[in-house]
């Protein structure tokens, strides 16, 4: 049998932590515990007051698959964190790359699965949905693998970056953006959200799969989590209504390289004849029927408000 078709795959994971020494040892355990790939965790350190640094020390010192980024440094939210360590990690050795939180729990065959959805489709990135879960035992499927439509990724990620399994290839075209571009990178709120963006406006095939493989912990320290429940419909209204969301899209589209184009002129600078056409386009800009409608209804709301908010 062909040698190359048993060789097991080799995978970067870029895993950024902050105060998580709670978490960090279910889930580092559930990382190496992988099955049918080989796998090297890459870890930045936000700088942390729990003795995360501490705990990362002690597992990496027994566990050469466990590489540690310089600590000390302060990024202020996960984005900055996970482009520090694109940034800095060398991924030439390595088929896949992919990110880790430092909170979930990853079934044995999650990155086994991304693998042989890339080989089977052809595609240049993988995410999936995921099974989110809580404290009191709750867990729900959270489906990320509606079809995908012709703008999206300048409105929304392909589902959480913990899911993501990208082609060294993507990964260090990504990798020459983040360095050329450091400084607006910095500006970015979501890195999983640009990482979907550049690979779509360059062409990229991206696959959601929709089986999950991985547990997915919602907890009070989430920085995002899933979109369930009055109070986390109310942050997202938040962020959409005070016109965050649209200026993400508009920096993001900017760095992938859109920003000229005819579709995101109209809209980036936050006119009113801009964002009402938005709300027509609102089919083409999120995969979910659902948030087609609400994308719709908050761009015609953003139409009369946002201007007097900026």
């Amino acid at each position: 049998m062909n040698h190359e078709l048993q060789r097991q795959p080799n995978i970067a994971i870029c895993l950024a932590a902050y105060n998580g020494v709670v978490w960090l040892p279910e889930q580092m355990n559930s990382i190496l515990k992988q099955m049918g790939v080989n796998v090297t965790v890459f870890v930045s350190v936000d700088r942390s007051t729990d003795g995360t640094e501490l705990w990362c020390d002690k597992r990496a010192h027994s566990d050469s698959r466990i590489v540690l980024l310089p600590h000390g440094e302060r990024f202020g939210g996960a984005s900055r964190n996970f482009f520090r360590i694109v940034r800095e990690v060398d991924f030439s050795e390595y088929d896949y790359v992919s990110f880790a939180d430092q909170d979930d729990i990853w079934l044995p065959h999650k990155l086994l699965r991304a693998h042989e959805m890339l080989s089977s489709t052809g595609a240049d990135a993988y995410s999936s949905n995921v099974t989110a879960f809580w404290l009191d035992g709750r867990m729900a499927l959270i489906e990320k693998s509606h079809q995908q439509v012709q703008w999206d990724f300048l409105f929304e990620a392909a589902g959480p970056g913990c899911t993501y399994v990208m082609r060294k290839e993507l990964a260090c075209a990504v990798q020459d953006v983040v360095r050329s571009r450091w400084d607006e990178m910095q500006d970015v709120g979501l890195h999983d959200w640009f990482i979907y963006a550049f690979a779509r406006a360059n062409g990229c095939k991206w696959f959601i799969d929709d089986v999950s493989s991985m547990l997915y912990r919602q907890h009070e320290s989430n920085q995002v989590g899933v979109n369930a429940g009055w109070r986390a419909f109310m942050h997202r209204a938040d962020k959409v209504l005070s016109g965050w969301g649209l200026a993400q899209s508009a920096l993001i589209a900017r760095l992938v390289g859109l920003n000229d184009d005819p579709f995101v002129s109209r809209w980036a600078g936050g006119r009113r004849l801009g964002l009402l056409y938005l709300a027509l386009q609102a089919g083409q800009c999120r995969r979910r029927s659902r948030d087609k409608f609400i994308f719709g209804l908050s761009s015609l709301v953003l139409s009369v408000t946002w201007r007097s908010r900026r």
